[in-house]
């Protein structure tokens, strides 16, 4: 089975996705409502920068039931299944072309990682998000990351850092143009890539829990303006120090990054 991919963007008129403007209620099952629009791409752009894998930083099942669990994650975490929204098992089967079967074991995985819930006589909604809830996940963040980005900065090799340095240019692209899932997708995908260099499996899949379940606040942490490269220099300044080795600096600057997703998460809660 090969590999599921977002849509590629045209080459010769790519066009910035807009961020959808997700509103969150600090009331846990408050439906958000979106918005949409579109920002051209800039004239001189011939081609479009490289789009990311939906499962970037994770190891591709072959099954159909890993197939479907990674298609709905990706449209829980980009929002496209909307917080609060009721997910019909025939629904999701026929919007993915996937069979009903594996949609039922992945929904079930899903719900076993906190994304989605079962409401009794009711039926699979999408979590709801509060503010509760984000400030709970950045706490354990604050915890859990600092050691990891030490460890990162002491064990990761030149591999490692190569690929940090691509992320980071890939996102510059995509940047430029606003597209607001590709930047959340390489936002993932950096910080997947530093968990798997702590060289420590269990910390690594801690870390990708917690990104995962922070992804769908990333939309919220762009609504302030330029924040979008904010968060480029902040991911740049931990790439520095990881080069240099430099554990205690690694440290202060994911500090900084999560203390600045806190600040602009909850200024438009």
């Amino acid at each position: 089975m090969s590999e599921l991919r977002v849509k590629s963007t045209p080459r010769t008129k790519a066009k910035a996705s807009a961020r959808p403007g997700i509103k969150i209620s600090a009331k846990p099952g408050a439906k958000p409502a979106a918005k949409s629009g579109t920002r051209a791409a800039p004239a001189r752009r011939t081609k479009a920068p490289a789009q990311s894998s939906v499962g970037a930083g994770e190891q591709g099942g072959t099954s159909l039931r890993d197939v479907a669990y990674d298609a709905i994650k990706h449209q829980i975490i980009t929002c496209a299944f909307k917080p609060g929204e009721y997910l019909n098992e025939a629904y999701v089967s026929a919007k993915l072309g996937i069979g009903r079967t594996p949609v039922h074991q992945a929904l079930d995985r899903l719900m076993l990682e906190d994304m989605v819930e079962v409401i009794p006589r009711k039926g699979v909604i999408v979590k709801p998000v509060s503010l509760e809830e984000v400030m709970q996940i950045i706490e354990v963040r604050l915890i859990n990351e600092p050691y990891g980005v030490r460890l990162t900065a002491e064990r990761a090799d030149d591999t490692d850092i190569a690929m940090l340095s691509d992320i980071l240019g890939r996102a510059r692209e995509w940047t430029a143009v606003r597209n607001v899932k590709e930047m959340m997708l390489l936002d993932r995908e950096f910080h997947s890539v530093m968990a798997r260099a702590t060289r420590n499996t269990v910390l690594a899949e801690i870390l990708r829990r917690l990104q995962e379940r922070s992804l769908r606040f990333w939309f919220i942490s762009l609504t302030a303006p330029d924040h979008h490269q904010e968060v480029l220099a902040e991911h740049d300044a931990i790439l520095n120090a990881i080069r240099r080795r430099d554990a205690d600096m690694a440290e202060a600057a994911i500090r900084d990054h999560i203390e600045s997703f806190r600040r602009n998460v909850a200024r438009y809660l």
